[in-house]
């Protein structure tokens, strides 16, 4: 480590912020072969996610063991990474209705790093940590992602919740170095050099967001929030989402569309009590009590309709 100015020097020693001998004249190519040269680099991402898929069905497990115990998941990253976290985490209450609380987003910054970098907040490891002693409880989940695998906000992060006593996971685009502090799962995908050398925005980020969406999406089917493949669980709080409701409807029971409206209106817009409803042929009433026998998983909720 060395310094200049006022300032910190470190040297990172990860792949992504190697140079990429396929990219070396990417600046003499044509726009199109610019983009052609990036998209091959991308071809790289899927092998590289499908290669630790063991370890995030790990992560995905532990957290659906925290939820049902009444825990959280938190997300915890700096800049592209702390991005991609705050949209996956954004995007589920609308998706599968959760409860706002469930899935919690905390970056380098606050708010107003997601939308223009903010000089050093990345180095504050104290401030990782206080994140979560504010809002990390024992028994809650941890999820860290870095491509670095040393962002200092993630690691203080990390550091912090196994001490309180937290379930922790590492997301990291360097798979050559160990992680930096004891995780309980380490999730260290290989996508290599990026075509620009340290722009992690490119192959590492698309990586991160393909592991954070098949994560939380498995941890929703887990605790189902599905119906097949079927969104059943998704909040319509539009005219496109009620459409879409109705046609979900249909897909699950081969009901007519006026049938399938009328269950939504008799169920008060509830999509599984509808379901339920419809594919047993008992009243609302019941329909609903079986679901939350069943914690609200459809398909649960049936087979303890058909035992009785």
């Amino acid at each position: 480590m060395t310094s200049y100015r006022n300032g910190v020097v470190v040297r990172v020693d990860s792949p992504t912020e190697l140079r990429n001998p396929r990219t070396l004249d990417i600046d003499r190519m044509s726009t199109l072969d610019v983009l052609r040269a990036i998209n091959v680099e991308d071809h790289v991402v899927p092998d590289a996610v499908a290669a630790v898929l063991p370890d995030v069905a790990r992560a995905a497990d532990l957290a659906v063991l925290a939820l049902r115990a009444g825990g959280r998941v938190h997300y915890v990253g700096a800049g592209t990474s702390g991005r991609l976290a705050t949209l996956d985490a954004a995007e589920l209450p609308p998706t599968f209705n959760t409860p706002p609380d469930w899935f919690l987003a905390h970056h380098a910054g606050g708010q107003e790093a997601l939308v223009r970098a903010l000089e050093n907040v990345e180095d504050d490891d104290l401030g990782g940590a206080a994140q979560i002693r504010t809002h990390v409880t024992a028994g809650d989940l941890v999820l860290g992602v870095t491509a670095s695998g040393r962002t200092p906000f993630v690691v203080g992060a990390l550091r912090e919740a196994r001490a309180m006593g937290a379930r922790t996971v590492l997301v990291s685009n360097n798979p050559v170095a160990p992680a930096p502090c004891e995780v309980d799962v380490l999730i260290a995908l290989d996508t290599g050099p990026e075509a620009i050398a340290g722009s992690t925005r490119m192959k590492a980020g698309s990586s991160q967001k393909l592991v954070l969406t098949s994560f939380s999406t498995a941890v929703m089917v887990r605790l189902g929030r599905t119906y097949s493949n079927l969104m059943v669980s998704m909040r319509a709080t539009n005219a496109k989402l009620r459409g879409r409701t109705v046609r979900i409807l249909r897909e699950a029971t081969g009901l007519a569309e006026q049938e399938c409206t009328d269950a939504l209106a008799g169920s008060g817009g509830d999509l599984k009590v509808a379901l339920v409803h419809l594919l047993s042929g008992v009243p609302f009433a019941r329909a609903a009590e079986a679901l939350v026998g069943s914690d609200g998983h459809v398909r649960q909720a049936l087979v303890s309709l058909d035992d009785r």
